[in-house]
């Protein structure tokens, strides 16, 4: 192997501390230390999944903050919003705290979200890795729940920019280390069974929103006055809440010792060859050059930027296209009464929360589907059936069959999830569990250009329709036959991904090296890491972490099916 491919891992002891380590005590590893999560023999792996959901329930709200958006937009007026001047340039409006703002601009943090969620995991998925889970959590939090802080000192002082410096910008990048803060140690914890380890806890980010925006409504609604809309008081009630869960969850989570495996016995060899699933490690500096890396890198974007576009729009686009016909009536959307529109919005809101439903479920369904068939065929199933369904809706739309339009996108929106969720399995498989976290954080930026490219897509080729004269029924036909091209793009680069030629694959020399220097400290520390990493023998304790976590997840689920109801009756 080439030696630039894998530079040299400086060592954190020089050769004398070994001799000074039997003449002088070192200090214990801090408490955020990887030393100090390393799991004794006997814990039970089990206890990793629910802390990782407690992180990522919390960073998911940023799916639901859309909820802020019309209590933001009249903040200074309270009842009704008070328009800025009409002279107003964008930094005029930027300062201004005397009149309202826009939800164009209110709806820049949803974008920064998730740029800043790419580009941080991409930064530091590296650091990650040789840091361990707990770091990485703790810092998390302390962002997400800082940003959300200083963007309640931003609605106090009607300043946007802290807004989007405070939750955009900071809980970005919380949110970036939230995420892949568990990928790497549930991988390692499961692998067995990548595809369910994985989808367990990328489900809670996909359920976050489920929790978090009807808690946000009562609490706006709690703390409004005559003189604030609530959500500064909101932001600080959640900062509160969430940074509890995230730091319980970043302090629950327990890393393996090395080349630990679970007592199953592990799928033969041959049919581990036939799912591509490889034994060797490539490097992180090696594996983003690849070809592979950049390929999945397409199957995710595409994936990614059918799916987000659509959810994005979801209650616009049910109203739109079938109008009146929500609440037995042949009208289109334009000629709907004020109150008739409020009857379509509340059915819109039940399929938004119905589609969230499958988003979630089809994280953990799809992912765990994966570990059975291999992730490959799982994205081809994504794109040929997702395919299939985009180019369906316009028919089931013309023919005002409401099942079927709903259930195709309730459909696509599992395979959405079960994109995300699929992904990091498929990486461990294609380049080893080694550095898989920070791989996985440099693929995120696939997630980053998704982000921008579905909501322009959608929502630019709809104005250019109505701009044009065609019927707002009318107006997603074409977007849904792009969409449908973009996955067809997307099953092309899927196909082309095949296993990284050996000569990229980590030697066993280079692994021990390595390994030999990243554990450096653990001879002087076994004693307190035996002493620390408490051993989990009874299942009251794993039945305790998993109701603290799905007694909110059922909580959300449960306000959710309630509000889909309404899309039946």
């Amino acid at each position: 192997m080439q030696s630039h491919m894998n530079p040299p891992l400086k060592h954190r002891f020089n050769p004398q501390e070994k001799y000074m380590s039997a003449v002088l005590p070192l200090p214990t590893p801090g408490l955020l230390a990887k030393e100090r999560i390393i799991a004794r023999p006997g814990f039970n792996r089990w206890l990793v999944p629910p802390a990782a959901l407690a992180i990522h329930l919390c960073i998911g709200m940023a799916y639901g903050f859309s909820v802020f958006w019309l209590p933001l937009s009249r903040a200074v007026g309270i009842s009704q919003s008070i328009a800025c001047p009409a002279e107003f340039r964008f930094f005029d409006l930027v300062a201004a705290s005397g009149c309202d703002w826009k939800i164009s601009m209110l709806g820049w943090m949803y974008t920064l979200f998730f740029v800043f969620l790419g580009s941080s995991a991409a930064l530091w998925g590296g650091w990650l890795e040789r840091a361990g889970p707990r770091r990485a959590g703790v810092v998390s939090a302390l962002c997400w729940c800082g940003g959300l802080v200083i963007s309640a000192l931003g609605v106090k002082l009607h300043q946007i920019w802290l807004l989007w410096l405070g939750s955009g910008v900071i809980g970005g990048i919380g949110l970036g280390l939230g995420y892949i803060s568990p990928v790497s140690t549930l991988i390692k914890w499961f692998p067995d069974r990548r595809g369910m380890a994985t989808g367990m806890a990328i489900m809670g980010f996909g359920g976050g929103a489920m929790i978090g925006a009807p808690l946000a409504d009562k609490l706006m609604k709690f703390y409004a006055t005559p003189v604030s809309v609530g959500v500064a008081e909101t932001f600080l009630t959640l900062a509160a809440l969430y940074f509890v869960f995230m730091m319980a969850g970043a302090f629950g989570y327990r890393i393996p010792a090395a080349d630990w495996q679970p007592a199953d016995r592990q799928p033969p060899a041959d049919a581990r060859k036939k799912a591509m699933i490889t034994d060797n490690h490539v490097h992180l500096d090696v594996a983003w050059k690849t070809r592979q890396f950049w390929l999945v890198w397409g199957v995710l974007c595409l994936n990614v930027t059918a799916g987000i576009g659509i959810l994005g729009m979801a209650s616009p686009l049910l109203q739109e296209v079938f109008g009146g016909r929500l609440i037995g009536i042949d009208v289109a959307f334009d000629n709907l009464s004020a109150a008739q529109k409020g009857q379509i919005a509340a059915i819109a809101a039940g399929f938004t929360g119905l589609l969230s439903l499958f988003n979630i479920g089809g994280r953990f369904v799809w992912a765990s589907f994966s570990d059975k068939i291999g992730r490959k065929a799982t994205y081809y199933t994504f794109f040929l059936l997702g395919f299939a369904l985009y180019a369906l809706i316009p028919w089931t739309a013309q023919g005002g069959n409401l099942g079927l339009f709903v259930g195709g996108f309730c459909i696509i929106l599992s395979m959405y999830g079960g994109g995300f969720a699929t992904v990091p399995a498929y990486l461990a498989d294609m380049f080893g569990t080694r550095y898989v976290g920070a791989i996985h954080g440099r693929l995120l930026t696939a997630w980053s250009t998704a982000g921008v490219l579905g909501p322009v897509l959608v929502n630019y080729i709809r104005e250019y329709q109505l701009d044009h004269g065609v019927a707002r029924a009318d107006a997603y036909s074409i977007t849904m036959y792009i969409l449908s091209g973009l996955l067809l793009v997307g099953c092309l680069c899927n196909r082309l991904v095949t296993p990284v030629a050996e000569h990229l694959h980590m030697s066993e020399e280079e692994l021990a090296e390595e390994r030999k220097a990243a554990d450096a400290t653990l001879p002087h520390f076994v004693d307190d890491v035996s002493a620390l990493a408490e051993e989990a023998r009874h299942s009251w304790l794993v039945f305790a972490a998993w109701l603290a976590v799905w007694l909110p997840l059922g909580w959300g689920i449960w306000m959710t099916l309630q509000k889909a109801v309404v899309l039946f009756k």
